[in-house]
């Protein structure tokens, strides 16, 4: 199958679609944006300083909530599909709003630094002071960890530095404030504002559960979890995983069936974790929260849509083709299917997808994907693509096909 690529766009619209200048970067911008205009509204005393760090905060907290999250996704896709696609193409960037949370957390840190400095200059009582320098140590230490490059070399530190890190924040703002605002703390302002963000965090750990799980290894490469414990997921939804709750914590997309209880998940070996659990088989697992939107849910914005895969990216897209709510094309890139994931789950997939392009990369080679993407396009009359795959092959994907005009979304790895 060929296609003949149509030429990149030079339009300055065409160049904002990549990177730096994405969604998530650009609503990250945004934020830092708004802090500046707050820094020339007035003087900069404790008082205001305070506030500026609990707000940016709580935005930083806030936007990461599953509730918030689903709630973000449902206003995004609830546009009707005679809205322009211009529209819609830019709503379903939705997935992008860990640049809130970036921005927020950033524009946090500076304002505190900010009233490090005034509280020291004024010499504020010790416990203060105290107080004040470890939040900005351990703010130092979160945000340097979560920098891209330190991130993807030592991701279990950052996740556990991110977790552990997060909750001491919260006691030592909370000690902070008291010292701050003295008697007055119960019922003020910042009172309030730590609590809906206390609560915020801990809701997911409030649902944390020891479930059990049935697990079926078509092959040494990938897993197949299967669930039901009293919970279906909406397709498009994640759920995080775990063997130790405080360690280390893995979303996978799920994977409903229609008319049936429970859901499914595809496990492919990526890693130490993953690795351990496709030789292990465990009999239960943990899981916390409650089931989240991901980027497959912005599917419903289009009329057609064309799911690239590779690898076992097929599970968070078999939802989406089984339910059949969106008229969809597949072209899925992996090793020898049937052999790599069993001919129960390929059957199953051809069933509702006949006119399949699944492209064996054992036989055929590594194929284009983004010809492969541009011919299904076309011959399927879509409206957008969604690419589910590694980091590298998804933005190559996405990238290639909006420069082309093409509406392609695909995760971005920022959390």
């Amino acid at each position: 199958m060929t296609a003949t690529l149509p030429a990149t766009a030079e339009s300055v619209r065409a160049r904002l679609k990549k990177r730096p200048w994405t969604h998530h970067n650009r609503l990250a911008a945004a934020v830092v944006a708004g802090n500046a205009v707050a820094a020339t509204a007035g003087p900069l005393d404790p008082g205001v300083l305070t506030w500026l760090v609990l707000g940016n905060l709580t935005l930083a907290v806030l936007i990461r909530q599953q509730l918030v999250i689903n709630l973000l996704f449902r206003l995004a896709t609830a546009a009707p599909l005679r809205r322009s696609l211009r529209l819609r193409w830019t709503l379903g960037k939705v997935y992008h709003f860990g640049g809130l949370h970036v921005g927020g957390t950033l524009c946090a840190t500076v304002w505190f630094f900010v009233l490090t400095g005034v509280l020291t200059a004024r010499g504020a009582p010790a416990p203060l002071l105290l107080t004040t320098w470890a939040i900005a140590v351990v703010l130092t230490v979160v945000i340097v960890l979560a920098l891209p490059p330190l991130r993807a070399r030592r991701h279990d530190l950052f996740e556990r530095s991110h977790r552990f890190g997060g909750w001491s924040l919260l006691v030592l703002f909370t000690v902070h404030s008291v010292l701050l605002a003295g008697p007055g703390f119960v019922g003020s302002g910042p009172f309030w504002v730590l609590l809906v963000v206390v609560t915020s965090v801990a809701l997911p750990w409030l649902r944390l559960r020891r479930v059990p799980v049935r697990i079926t290894r078509p092959s040494p490469h990938v897993a197949l979890l299967s669930f039901d414990y009293g919970v279906t997921p909406f397709a498009g939804s994640s759920t995080a995983l775990s063997r130790n709750p405080l360690l280390e914590w893995h979303s996978f997309a799920n994977v409903p069936a229609p008319g049936r209880t429970g859901f499914r998940l595809t496990v492919s070996r990526a890693g130490d974790w993953t690795g351990a659990l496709i030789d292990d088989l465990p009999s239960h697992l943990w899981v916390k929260g409650i089931p989240t939107a991901g980027v497959g849910n912005i599917d419903k914005l289009f009329r057609r849509v064309v799911w690239v895969a590779t690898g076992s990216g097929i599970g968070p897209c078999l939802p989406h083709l089984l339910s059949g709510e969106t008229p969809a094309r597949l072209v899925w890139s992996t090793r020898h299917p049937r052999r790599t994931y069993g001919d129960e789950l390929v059957d199953e997939i051809l069933a509702v997808q006949p006119d399949a392009v699944v492209w064996d990369t054992d036989s055929a080679g590594k194929p284009d994907l983004v010809e492969l993407a541009l011919s299904a396009h076309r011959d399927f009359d879509a409206e957008a693509v969604i690419c589910i795959s590694n980091k590298k092959t998804t933005w190559h994907v996405v990238e290639a096909l909006e420069a082309r005009g093409i509406p392609a979304f695909g995760a971005i790895w920022d959390s």
